[in-house]
């Protein structure tokens, strides 16, 4: 009698906690009738908490922008650990801006490196191109030698009036482009550690100041030491910002940035230096919209899919294994409302991938069911007691169901840490999902089954062999 009692009230518990989950994936039903009750009845009933899937790219629809970054002031042993930096200050801007779940990955192509960004609700390609383009590139410059300078003036002199197939014939006509004044130096925005804003204690005047990490403090220091009394150039996307004259070596890894700012501009200027001042500069040669009528109609193709798969599971559940297939069945749409909560609640993004390694795992989620329920066949057909049966069919199942179950998620760990987007969208999906079946098979179908112990269906043995 305990344990029947034990039994209903777990049962209950699981439809409880299924009916708050159901309201929590579609809370619409239930907010109309607690606003039609406040309304009719002057009630002040609280709405059920109103929260939207989060979606890719390939279903809300977005820009897909890919960027080609600059290397060639990079040694090649350091391009891709700049690259890496240059995808973390992509990802801190876009986040800044308040795009959820932006895309941001790497890629070469040949010997060019890229990088793809894809954000996913931006459906302006010019918005989502200022978000990025707003990223200042920083770097310090440190003064030419007469010589160098002289040589840069008069290459520009020699290339004055010549078309550009006559410029490229004269010799190291490159020379031409660069600054005359300043060079670059190992120290750029790669090392910013933080900007804040900052006032001038002799003038109160608004300015920016810098903190690097601790290599970047060890190249200024370096710079600050050999440039004592020359200036040092601050560049802000190829144009001077400041060109302050180092009076003594600066240890700790502290700078300012000067000038005629309002308080407006600084902070602004910090924001965006803080959000990540580029490692190198990127030039963006390709844009494409995605647009959300697209994406809608890959979410319609892909939900119509799911719910197919369902019903033919259901239905074979049904037929193969009688009131067992109605149990696992209910069990299913029970593991169905949970495992969406969770999608929701977490957020994980879904996208088209996503939502394939969902409606694999439904699969899953049966398959140990069908374990179970062979085994208490088995068990049935042999004479024994119905709740013995259903225990040892559990019993004897679960070793299998742990195995085949323990092998999905640890392939779906490996394509989580080392797949692209796409495919980490699948793995985690499908990890959750198994996850989920596992407890949707052992512990919410074994007490559907062991409600019918000592009642009349449960004596029917046609309904369980």
């Amino acid at each position: 009698m305990f344990q029947k009692k034990k039994t209903s009230l777990i049962i209950i518990l699981i439809f409880v906690l299924a009916i708050l989950a159901g309201n929590f994936i579609y809370p619409k039903c239930f907010n109309s009738g607690t606003d039609f009750l406040n309304s009719k009845l002057g009630l002040k009933l609280p709405n059920f908490w109103e929260k939207p899937f989060e979606l890719g790219l390939d279903l809300q629809g977005g820009s897909h922008l890919v960027y080609e970054a600059d290397l060639s002031q990079v040694e090649s042993e350091g391009r891709e650990e700049a690259m890496v930096g240059l995808r973390d200050v992509i990802e801190r801007r876009v986040n800044l801006f308040g795009v959820k779940e932006p895309v941001v990955q790497t890629q070469m192509a040949g010997e060019n490196y890229r990088l793809i960004v894809e954000l996913a609700g931006v459906e302006d390609v010019g918005q989502a191109i200022e978000m990025i383009g707003q990223t200042p590139y920083l770097e310090f410059k440190e003064q030419r030698t007469e010589g160098e300078t002289q040589t840069i003036l008069d290459k520009q002199k020699e290339i004055e009036g010549k078309t550009p197939e006559e410029i490229q014939n004269i010799p190291d006509w490159q020379l031409a482009f660069e600054d005359p004044y300043f060079k670059p130096t190992l120290l750029t925005g790669k090392y910013l550690k933080k900007a804040e804003l900052g006032f001038d204690q002799t003038t109160n005047k608004p300015m920016v100041l810098l903190q690097f990490d601790d290599e970047g403090a060890n190249i200024f220091e370096e710079l600050t030491r050999k440039n004592v009394g020359k200036p040092l150039a601050i560049y802000i996307d190829q144009a001077p910002i400041s060109v302050p004259v180092v009076q003594e070596t600066i240890t700790g890894g502290r700078a300012q940035i000067t000038g005629n700012f309002t308080i407006t501009e600084a902070k602004e200027l910090a924001r965006n230096l803080s959000a990540g001042a580029l490692p190198v500069p990127i030039k963006l040669i390709s844009q494409q919209t995605v647009g959300p009528i697209l994406g809608s109609i890959s979410l319609k193709e892909s939900l119509k899919a799911g719910m197919i798969g369902a019903l033919a599971v259901i239905i074979f559940m049904i037929i193969f294994y009688r009131l067992p297939g109605i149990l696992a069945s209910l069990a299913l749409g029970i593991y169905l409302v949970l495992i969406l909560s969770i999608f929701k609640l977490i957020p994980v993004t879904l996208t088209l991938a996503g939502i394939g390694g969902f409606i694999l795992s439904i699969g899953m989620a049966v398959d140990a069911n069908i374990l179970i329920f062979s085994r208490m066949r088995e068990e049935l057909k042999e004479g024994k007691d119905f709740i013995f049966s259903i225990e040892e069919g559990v019993r004897r199942a679960w070793p299998s169901i742990r195995d085949s179950n323990l092998t999905t998620i640890l392939v779906s760990l490996i394509l989580f840490f080392f797949g692209t987007s796409f495919v980490r969208g699948f793995a985690l999906t499908l990890m959750l999902g198994v996850l989920m079946s596992m407890f949707s098979a052992i512990v919410i179908t074994n007490h559907f089954l062991k409600f019918f112990v000592s009642t009349k269906l449960g004596k029917i043995n046609w309904l369980w062999k």
